[in-house]
């Protein structure tokens, strides 16, 4: 049957097609009985010619048969909305299940963690346990075997006495006749021995056994120990704002700020989300940026584009888009910038210039007495106290007399006046904020403060001349901080050994600049290790698998080149630590030849510091102190060295 002949829905008071459950007589039927052919638009319901004649008559109408097809359209229509959404609830529910498995398994890894760490903590207490009760046991036997001595030394004494006695006494108790005036005399004689003898009659130890347990700073430790990071952050409800969103000046720093919210809008009050952030220039590369957490749920993405254009700029949190993300971004150039840029580096034109040597003795005096050495004193052995070190990296001397030693194996920096004595150490391990995993570099800025690389933790981290955390650098961007330096202006300069890449920051955290890639070009490195920056604010790097130092300006521009793989003069089997005296000489630790040679500020060998009565082994960081002599870390005996250098 035609549609508009069959069950109409659509019904007026005259016209129903059809019985429903709900007409129970033929009273309830309708008066008359039409073929519904029209639709009206008002009332959306079918209607007969005797509805459009009444009631509907006001009203616009269609045929019945358009108004279902429409109907029909709408419904399908509809439908293929709703059947569109599928996949993308389908890729939800997806994306979902995943962050759930991966929350799931971030509960396990940390649940693992923990349990690691506390088995290694107890694993530690339990050998410190056994160490003082062995240190107890040694303690006591020394002692124990020199009072047992004694008692034993003063019992023969004592028998030897008693026995003299009670012999003489017998003899005194005979008459004396001159038969016995031989054994009397014998007796006397004796008896003077034994009254000179000499007996330790006073202690010859002591017994002092005391125990020091300062655990009232260990259980503080203890009850502080291990912080549960998270955030409630979503990305769809995030957003970013400034300037920075949609235009910036060519070499000049540009910023947005990142709010972070929770899935219903709330601003979030924490820090430490994970945040990425790239601006992609019109060929594709990426141009990079500092991204600093304010710790209070706000972020700072501080970045540098190098030309103009159209760019885009992403940000993702949890990998995944912000609002607004990507953002159009036009980089255009200001003309005034021109006249601010610089011409050549002044090293560039001193590259061909010797400068003065410095009072080093040259290798003339040393051959007249080959036997010379130039060290002064060693400090350390292999250990964990005060003193004593286990892998020892990098070297800083203060201005204030101090030398700072980057402890690596023992998670700490310890801390030397010029002439050896210890003064105090800091370091707690550990992988949170204000702790060291693995300490490699060392330096200390102008205001004082000491600033370390941390090659495991990949930050930077700075603390005040008191050993008290006040900021880390770097986090998300380092791969493997080596070396740390400072330059004039105060800015970090950080060798990154994984990336093959010198940073420099502001101490605030702010990215400066950055420059180098793993290669053997002349602006690229293989395993960089420490770093130091002469009077002309130049940068000069050890290059270790390259077998080479460079220099560069802050900018990054290669300035001059030495060394090749050898062992002769000037050549190096692995350089690690650099210094430059304030002539420009460049003293370099020559890791793989175990020495210390010194070069003109253009790279022409002068001198080596004579160590062959001591000898280095594998020498690491290397540093001039305030009263002019060379100090070196003797990696692999475990010491640092104090040279002759400067008179």
């Amino acid at each position: 049957l035609p549609i508009n002949k069959v069950f109409v829905n659509y019904v007026c008071d005259h016209v129903y097609l059809g019985l429903s459950p709900f007409f129970t007589s033929l009273s309830t039927l309708p008066c008359h009985v039409q073929v519904t052919e029209l639709y009206c638009s008002v009332c959306e319901c079918a209607v007969c010619e005797d509805c459009v004649a009444g009631g509907h008559g006001e009203h616009p109408n269609v045929p019945l048969s358009q108004a279902l097809a429409q109907h029909r359209s709408a419904l399908q229509e509809r439908l293929g909305t709703v059947q569109n959404r599928l996949p993308q609830i389908s890729d939800a529910l997806t994306f979902v299940k995943e962050i759930l498995q991966q929350l799931t398994n971030q509960r396990a890894s940390i649940e693992e963690d923990i349990q690691s760490s506390f088995e290694d903590l107890h694993k530690q207490l339990d050998v410190r346990k056994s160490v003082l009760l062995m240190e107890l046991e040694v303690t006591y036997g020394l002692k124990q075997k020199v009072l047992q001595a004694q008692v034993e030394s003063l019992l023969r004494g004592q028998g030897e006495m008693t026995a003299s006695c009670s012999q003489t006494e017998e003899a005194l108790g005979e008459e004396a006749c001159a038969a016995n005036l031989q054994a009397e005399r014998d007796l006397g004689e004796r008896l003077g021995e034994l009254a000179s003898y000499g007996l330790p009659c006073q202690p010859e130890e002591n017994d002092q056994l005391d125990l020091l347990m300062e655990t009232d700073g260990l259980r503080k430790s203890i009850h502080n120990l291990g912080t549960i990071v998270t955030t409630s952050a979503v990305a769809s409800q995030s957003e970013a704002m400034g300037a920075g969103l949609e235009q910036c000046v060519v070499g000049h720093p540009a910023s947005v700020t990142i709010v972070t919210r929770d899935k219903a809008g709330g601003a979030c009050k924490s820090g430490n989300a994970i945040l990425s952030a790239e601006v992609f220039t019109p060929d594709g590369s990426i141009v990079d940026g500092e991204i600093v957490d304010h710790k209070n749920g706000t972020y700072e993405f501080v970045y540098i584009v190098p030309k103009e254009g159209d760019f885009s700029l992403a940000l993702r949190l949890y990998d995944q888009h912000i609002k607004g993300s990507p953002f159009k971004l036009t980089v255009t150039r200001v003309s005034e910038t021109e006249v601010e840029r610089r011409g050549k580096s002044p090293g560039q034109k001193k590259k061909g210039s010797k400068r003065t040597s410095s009072a080093l003795g040259t290798p003339r005096r040393k051959t007249q007495n080959p036997i010379e050495d130039d060290l002064i004193f060693r400090i350390g052995t292999k250990g964990r106290n005060k003193g004593e070190f286990t892998n020892l990296q990098g070297v800083a001397a203060s201005s204030t007399g101090r030398i700072l030693i980057a402890d690596s194996n023992n998670q700490c920096v310890q801390i030397f006046s010029n002439e050896g004595e210890f003064k105090s150490r800091f370091g707690v391990r550990g992988r949170s904020p204000g702790q060291l995993q693995r300490p490699t570099g060392v330096a200390v800025h102008p205001s004082g403060d000491i600033i370390i690389a941390d090659y495991d933790n990949k930050w930077v981290s700075i603390f005040s001349c008191e050993g008290k955390f006040k900021a880390k650098l770097g986090s998300g961007r380092l791969m493997g901080p080596k070396g740390v330096s400072v330059d004039q202006n105060g800015h970090v300069i950080v060798v990154d050994n994984k990336a093959c890449t010198v940073f420099i920051f502001q101490p605030t955290g702010k990215l400066i600049t950055k420059f180098g890639s793993r290669g053997n070009g002349d602006k690229q490195f293989a395993g960089p290790h420490f770093a130091a920056v002469n009077n002309n604010n130049e940068i000069i790097v050890t290059d270790f698998h390259n077998h080479s130092v460079k220099v560069f300006t802050p900018e990054g521009e290669l300035v001059l080149k030495f060394g090749s793989n050898g062992e002769g003069n000037g050549q190096f089997n692995a350089p690690t630590g650099v210094a430059v005296d304030v002539n420009g000489n460049i003293i370099v630790a020559d890791w793989g030849n175990s020495r210390i040679q010194v070069f003109d500020g253009s790279g022409s060998f002068l001198s080596y510091i004579n160590t062959s009565a001591d000898p280095l082994y594998g020498p690491q960081g290397l540093a001039l102190t305030s009263d002019g002599h060379v100090v070196v870390a003797d990696s692999g005996n475990h010491c640092f060295k104090v040279y002759r250098y400067l008179q």
